[in-house]
C-alpha cells in the first residue's frame, strides 16, 4: 500500500494499492484543480505529471502562479516550437532547447536561411499546436534505446547530446512516434501554452563552442495569459528606454569602444558618480570596523598555483611575462588579502579581522558575453574579507546583513531576497564544521527576522554561502551581495591564528560583497532610476542658469556659495536662449536648477526649478541654499 499526502494547506491523503502516476494522483485527489496543475514537487524536486510514485510520499502541486510553473511553461514552449519547426520545415535538424532566464529557446540546423517573416509563420503554427491541446508524455529512455532512435534519425546534435549525458535520457513523447530530448519538466499538454512571443532569430555555435557548426537559434517567451504577455512586453519596452548604455552616453557618464573591449572610459561626470559611490561605501565600512588596504594588480603565478586559482581559473586570467617569471593580472583579490593577514602573527584576540579593498580586477571574459557595464573585463569590486573563528561566524554575518540592508535602502532598493546554498556532495572540511557554518548562516538570518530560500546542495566545495538579490523598478532581480564562507583558502595559503589553547588554527575566511562590482552596480542604478539619479548621487546637483550676460557675476557668486558647501555645480552661462539652457538642464537630469536674470540680481533672489516639476519658485539665495542642502543630503 502507498499513502500519498498533499502539502500543508491542501491537507488531504489517500492510500493506493499499487504504484501510481502523477496524472492519476491529480485526477484522484486534486481533480477540481486539475487545469491549474502542471507538475508536482516531491522531496524538493520538480517532477512532471508522468512521474510514477511507488512509496509513501508527500506531494505539492505546481500551480500556474508558481515560479516553477513558469519554468515548466518555457520548457513546454520550446517543445512546441520544435514540433512547429519539424512540421513547417521537414528537412530541419533539431538540436536542443528549453527554458532560460527570460524565456525559452531552441537551436536547430536548416540549410535555408530564415527571416523575421518566418517567425510570424512559426508563431501561427505554434498557436495551432497549442489549440490542439496535444498530450505531452514525459518519460526516460535508457541510453541504448535513445541512441538507436536518434542515430536512425541521422541527427548529429542529438548524438552529441546523448554522448554527454547520463545512463538515462529524459524525452517528451508527442503523438505516437515523435520523441524529443528535453532539458527539463514539461506541462501535461500543449494547451497550457496560452500566450507567447518569438523575440529573436540569431546564429549560435552548437554547444557554445566556436569550433562547432554555426546553427540557428530562436528565442521566445511564454505565459499562461495574454495579459501577462502584454505586461512583459511593456516592461521590455520600458527596459529599452532605461538602457544604461544609451543613457550613460547621453549624460556623458562613460563609454566603451572596440579598442578596449570590456573596459570603461569614465568621463568626468561618470568618475564623479563612481567616486561618490566609492566614498559612500568607504565611510560605511569605516563605521563597521573595516580597515582599507591596497594590493598589487599583478602577482606571480606561484601564488595563484598555491591558492588553486591557476588550475581552475587560468583561462580567464591575463598573463604577462617578466624575464623568467609569469605574472597574472589579478582576477580577484582573495589570495592577496590572505598575504595581508599573514604579514604578522595573529592571535584569537585579534579576530575578527575585517579588511576591505576597492580592488581593480581583470578577467578575460569572452567578447560575445560583454554587455555595457553589466559584464566587463576590467572592474572594481567593493571587496572585503573577514578572518574569524568558527564561533564568530554568526555575529559577523548578522552585522554584515544589517550593513547590506542599510546600504541598499540608501540606494533605493528595499525588496531583497536571500538565498542560502548549503553543503554539496563533494566538499572539503568536516561535517561538524559544515554544520556549525550552516547553522551560523541560518541563525544570523533568523535573528534578523529574514526569510530565505534554500538552494539544497548548491554551496561551493569550500563552504556554504548566502546570496542577496535585489529588485529594481522594473521588478528585475539582480544578485549583488554575497557572503561566502571559505574553509579552504586559509589552509592552502597557510594562514593561522594562535588560539586560547596556544595552538595554531586556520581562521574561517568570509568573502563578502555588497555591490559586487561598482561598474555593474552603477549600470543597475542608472536603469533603476532611468538616469534620474537621486540628488546625493547626481554628478551635477545644481545648475545655475543665467537669463543674460548681466546676471553672470551674480551666478558665479551663487555657484561659489553652493560649492563651499560641497555641492556639485554647473554654471550654464552660454549665449543660448534661456529656454534651451533649461531644456538642456532637464535633459541632463540635473536635480535642481537656479535661474537668475536682472530681477533676481537686483533683489538677491533665485528662481528654483526642481527636476520633474514644471513650476518655478522664487526665493532668497540663503533659503534656496538651505533647501538645496536638504535635497542633496536625503538618501
Amino acid at each position: 500500500m502507498i499513502t500519498i499526502s498533499t502539502a500543508p494547506g491542501i491537507s488531504s491523503s489517500r492510500t493506493f494499492s499499487h504504484p501510481i502516476s502523477g496524472r492519476e494522483v491529480v485526477d484522484s485527489m486534486l481533480k477540481e484543480r486539475r487545469d491549474e496543475i502542471v507538475g508536482l514537487i516531491i522531496n524538493n524536486t520538480v517532477h512532471c505529471l508522468d512521474v510514477v510514485i511507488d512509496k509513501d510520499t508527500q506531494i505539492e502541486p505546481i500551480l500556474l502562479t508558481s515560479k516553477e510553473a513558469h519554468t515548466i511553461l518555457q520548457n513546454t514552449a520550446a517543445v512546441v516550437l520544435a514540433l512547429s519547426l519539424l512540421e513547417l520545415f521537414p528537412e530541419v535538424f533539431l538540436a536542443l532547447g528549453g527554458a532560460k532566464d527570460d524565456g525559452f529557446h531552441y537551436d536547430f540546423d536548416l540549410k535555408s536561411s530564415l527571416s523575421e517573416k518566418d517567425l510570424t509563420t512559426i508563431e501561427k503554427h505554434i498557436k495551432k499546436i497549442a489549440g490542439e491541446n496535444l498530450p505531452l508524455i514525459s518519460q526516460f529512455l535508457d541510453k541504448t534505446s535513445a541512441q538507436m532512435h536518434f542515430t536512425s534519425a541521422k541527427n548529429i546534435f542529438k548524438q552529441d547530446f546523448l554522448a554527454s549525458g547520463g545512463e538515462t535520457v529524459p524525452v517528451c513523447k508527442i503523438g505516437k512516434d515523435l520523441l524529443l530530448p528535453v532539458n527539463g519538466v514539461v506541462a501535461p499538454a500543449t494547451g497550457f501554452l496560452k500566450a507567447y512571443k518569438l523575440t529573436k532569430l540569431s546564429g549560435v555555435y552548437w554547444q557554445g563552442e566556436s569550433s562547432n557548426k554555426m546553427i540557428h537559434r530562436i528565442d521566445g517567451m511564454a505565459f499562461f495569459s495574454a495579459s501577462a504577455l502584454e505586461e512583459r512586453l511593456r516592461l521590455i519596452k520600458e527596459a529599452e528606454l532605461r538602457d544604461h548604455r544609451r543613457i550613460a552616453k547621453e549624460l556623458e557618464i562613460c563609454h566603451i569602444q572596440n579598442e578596449a573591449l570590456g573596459q570603461v572610459f569614465w568621463h568626468d561626470k561618470g568618475l564623479t558618480l563612481f567616486r561618490t559611490v566609492e566614498q559612500y561605501i568607504r565611510g560605511k565600512l569605516r563605521n563597521h570596523g573595516y580597515s582599507e588596504i591596497k594590493t598589487p594588480i599583478m602577482v606571480d603565478r606561484s601564488l595563484w598555483e598555491r591558492s588553486g586559482h591557476w588550475d581552475k581559473f587560468k583561462d580567464n586570467m591575463f598573463v604577462v611575462s617578466d624575464e623568467s617569471k609569469e605574472l597574472a593580472i589579478k582576477p580577484m583579490n582573495c589570495p592577496c588579502h590572505v598575504q595581508i593577514y599573514k604579514f604578522k602573527t595573529r592571535s584569537y584576540k585579534d579576530l575578527p579581522l575585517r579588511i576591505a579593498e576597492f580592488g581593480t580586477c581583470h578577467r578575460n571574459e569572452p567578447s560575445g558575453s560583454l554587455y555595457g557595464l553589466m559584464r566587463v573585463r576590467g572592474f572594481t569590486q567593493d571587496d572585503a574579507h573577514i578572518f574569524c573563528t568558527p564561533e564568530q561566524i554568526q555575529g559577523e554575518v548578522l552585522q554584515f546583513y544589517r550593513l547590506l540592508v542599510e546600504v541598499y535602502a540608501d540606494f533605493g532598493f528595499h525588496d531583497i531576497t536571500v538565498k542560502l546554498s548549503d553543503r554539496p556532495q563533494n566538499r572539503i572540511g568536516s561535517d561538524d564544521l559544515w554544520t556549525l557554518a550552516e547553522n551560523s548562516l541560518v541563525n544570523a538570518m533568523e535573528t534578523a527576522g529574514v526569510a530565505y530560500e534554500l538552494n539544497k546542495g548548491d554551496g561551493a566545495f569550500y563552504g556554504p554561502k548566502l546570496e542577496f538579490i535585489l529588485k529594481d523598478a522594473l521588478g528585475r532581480s539582480w544578485q549583488c551581495g554575497t557572503v561566502q564562507l571559505d574553509f579552504v583558502l586559509p589552509t592552502r595559503l597557510e594562514a593561522y591564528y594562535v588560539g586560547a589553547d596556544g595552538e595554531k588554527h586556520h581562521p574561517v575566511m568570509i568573502h563578502r560583497a555588497i555591490l559586487g562590482t561598482l561598474e555593474r552596480f552603477l549600470g543597475i542604478l542608472i536603469e533603476h532610476y532611468a538616469g534620474k539619479l537621486p540628488a546625493w548621487l547626481s554628478p551635477v546637483q545644481l545648475a545655475v542658469i543665467t537669463v543674460n550676460e548681466d546676471a553672470l557675476e551674480y551666478a558665479r557668486s551663487l555657484k561659489k556659495m553652493a560649492e563651499e558647501h560641497d555641492v556639485r555645480v554647473e554654471l550654464m552661462a552660454s549665449a543660448e536662449s534661456i529656454g534651451n539652457k533649461i531644456r538642456k538642464s532637464i535633459f541632463n537630469k540635473v536635480p535642481v536648477s537656479w535661474v537668475v536674470g536682472a530681477a533676481e540680481v537686483e533683489q538677491g533672489l533665485v528662481s528654483v526649478r526642481n527636476l520633474g516639476s514644471a513650476a518655478a519658485c522664487c526665493m532668497g539665495a540663503d533659503k534656496a541654499l538651505k533647501s538645496l542642502l536638504t535635497c542633496v543630503s536625503i538618501r
